[in-house]
């Protein structure tokens, strides 16, 4: 078993799991859904996924320990059972999925989502209440899509971003939920034949930048003006909102 050599799989890899550890470490947010299509520059994106998916159950890890005891139990009490139901949908239809359509239609909610927070931005508002109906739809989609594409990001935000929670709070919200999606997919990635030998070996080898990717970006949460901080996040969802529905489009007329 040898990990992969290309150097040019390194040049997109290693970055790009330091960029997911600061995510992991709660800062970023949906910057995590950068790994798996930097990575498949270079590989085939089934490929990227398979090997993310052990340096992200590493990085849950560290993370869990770093927020332990922070986090919405209302929040993860709706959405995890919801989640779990999305990744049962995702592994019964892993054969039949367009992942150019899932990319694409995330995409569009997150720009959708970005653009109804800059139109209110300059009006008055309260924290938004939990709702169980959203909560499951929101739930349910970020699970499929965290089994498909490891972009459970934004369907997650979708749902947790207007309740204004604390910038540490929402962080550890975000680890826990993650962190248990995340382990819940190890089952069926393995028995979908993901975790062959070449796969965990590069794995091993990009694994050393995980816990300090992710101890910076708990750093860097805890450091940060909570304006700030949600401001950023906005920021990259947009960003990353843009190239989700770039990927999506391209692989349509590709």
């Amino acid at each position: 078993m040898t990990p992969i050599t290309d150097p040019w799989f390194y040049v997109a890899a290693l970055p790009a799991v330091f960029v997911v550890g600061l995510s992991k470490g709660g800062f970023g947010g949906t910057l995590a859904m950068l790994g798996v299509p930097a990575m498949a520059l270079v590989v085939s994106p089934v490929q990227a996924a398979g090997i993310m998916l052990p340096i992200l159950v590493v990085m849950d890890i560290i993370a869990l320990i770093a927020y332990r005891g922070e986090a919405d139990r209302r929040t993860l009490a709706i959405l995890l059972p919801a989640a779990f139901g999305g990744i049962a949908v995702g592994w019964a239809t892993a054969a039949y999925v367009d992942d150019a359509f899932v990319t694409l239609l995330i995409g569009i909610l997150s720009l959708v989502f970005v653009a109804d927070y800059l139109l209110k931005k300059n009006v008055a508002s309260r924290p938004a209440p939990h709702s169980v109906p959203k909560g499951l739809i929101w739930g349910t989609v970020a699970g499929f899509t965290s089994f498909v594409s490891h972009t459970g990001g934004p369907p997650f935000q979708l749902y947790t971003l207007p309740l204004r929670l604390a910038p540490t709070l929402f962080a550890g919200t975000a680890v826990v939920f993650f962190a248990t999606v995340n382990a819940v997919k190890l089952v069926p990635y393995f028995m979908l034949g993901q975790f062959d030998g070449t796969n965990l070996m590069t794995s091993l080898v990009l694994l050393p930048i995980a816990p300090l990717a992710t101890l910076a970006g708990v750093r860097l949460v805890r450091i940060i003006d909570a304006n700030l901080f949600y401001k950023l996040i906005y920021a990259l969802m947009g960003i990353i909102g843009l190239k989700l529905c770039y990927d999506g489009l391209a692989s349509f007329f590709s």
